[in-house]
């Protein structure tokens, strides 16, 4: 009888860190390489986002908004990973990652229309390079693949980025998406922001392994663990990753450790499974102290900067869900007008009954 041979492949995959919770630099080889006004503009987009997030909450509380997931706390991880990306590169979000699509260009009153269940929130313009936000879990990760399909096939040194949650990890899309770039060397990077928690599923009962990141290794991409709560150091495995993608070195799967500081979602309960302890040890590394002590420290940014970005994010968003709410309704016969290019006879006849 044959034996089929095989090789063991074994990896250590140690997590990436920068910035320390003081906003001292514990990694100088492994900083990136921004000017300070990039500095500022990272920081003002994790302020804007925090201040957007809280009122998003209080809009969704006032029935003006539909399905909203809160993002605080992960503001490192999204604004982070998007920000080192080409406007060329494609944007595939999970139904939380509302702010990487905005900071890579789609309008703000369009998210807002989005999750009003508006059809004009899901029209993309014209050279933004986005997916809206997929509800069914890990889904839009396939779609990645065929977007870093078309790059290869095209010569086109972008990459596509796609992102999950811990729980979107367990589903067969996950794993037929980490194959398929492997099996093709796809210019792609599988984002997956692990913060603990499926919605109250904790992260030791998902899965026996090391790690998310550990999980590339038996799909022959590179993995990378790292401090989601951490900017810079999000910064620096995105820059990497994308680096090996325009270079033809493949598929990057990114695992960032992170906590989100609100519910999963509206109907969240998080007393039923989370403790005051656990919560108050995250707080700790909140991301926007973090990196305000670090740009403090640089001469860079005051407690007046954060202030002064509040103001403005309130003002953008009110002026941004007031258009939402300008735009004009939605009809019975207009959702299916956008749903076929040439409707059907039976769904011309039911469209009657509500004109």
């Amino acid at each position: 009888m044959s034996k089929f041979p095989f090789e063991v492949q074994t990896e250590e995959i140690q997590p990436l860190s920068v910035l320390s919770p003081e906003g001292e630099i514990v990694n100088p080889d492994m900083v990136p390489d921004l000017t300070d006004e990039q500095l500022k503009e990272i920081m003002y987009r994790m302020v804007f986002t925090r201040t957007w997030d809280d009122r998003a909450i209080n809009l969704g509380r006032q029935g003006r908004l539909g399905f909203y997931a809160p993002v605080s706390g992960q503001e490192a991880s999204m604004v982070g990973s998007v920000y080192p990306l080409q406007k060329e590169d494609f944007v595939v979000p999970a139904y939380r990652d509302m702010p990487q699509i905005v900071w890579h260009g789609l309008p703000l009153y369009q998210a807002f229309l989005y999750s009003r269940g508006h059809q004009h929130g899901g029209q993309i313009p014209e050279g933004v390079n986005v997916m809206m936000p997929q509800i069914i879990i890990g889904a839009q990760i396939l779609h990645a693949m065929g977007i870093a399909m078309g790059f290869k096939l095209k010569k086109q040194a972008q990459v596509a980025i796609t992102y999950t949650g811990d729980g979107g990890s367990s589903e067969g899309d996950f794993y037929e998406g980490l194959n398929f770039a492997g099996a093709f060397n796809l210019p792609v990077i599988f984002f997956v922001q692990n913060n603990g928690y499926a919605i109250t599923t904790p992260f030791a009962k998902q899965t026996n392994a090391k790690s998310i990141a550990h999980k590339s290794v038996a799909a022959g991409i590179h993995g990378m663990q790292v401090d989601g709560m951490d900017v810079l150091a999000v910064i620096k495995a995105v820059q990497i990753a994308a680096e090996r993608g325009r270079k033809g070195e493949g598929a990057t799967l990114i695992e960032a450790l992170t906590y989100r500081y609100r519910p999963h979602s509206m109907a969240d309960d998080t007393t039923k499974y989370r403790t005051k302890d656990e919560e108050a040890e995250w707080a700790i590394k909140d991301p926007l102290v973090r990196f305000g002590k670090y740009l403090e420290k640089k001469g860079l940014w005051t407690e007046e900067d954060t202030a002064r970005v509040k103001d403005e994010a309130k003002a953008k968003v009110n002026e941004e869900i007031k258009r939402a709410e300008k735009t004009e309704k939605m009809t019975v016969a207009g959702l299916i007008d956008s749903m076929f290019e040439t409707t059907p006879k039976f769904l011309e006849e039911q469209k009657a009954d509500f004109q």
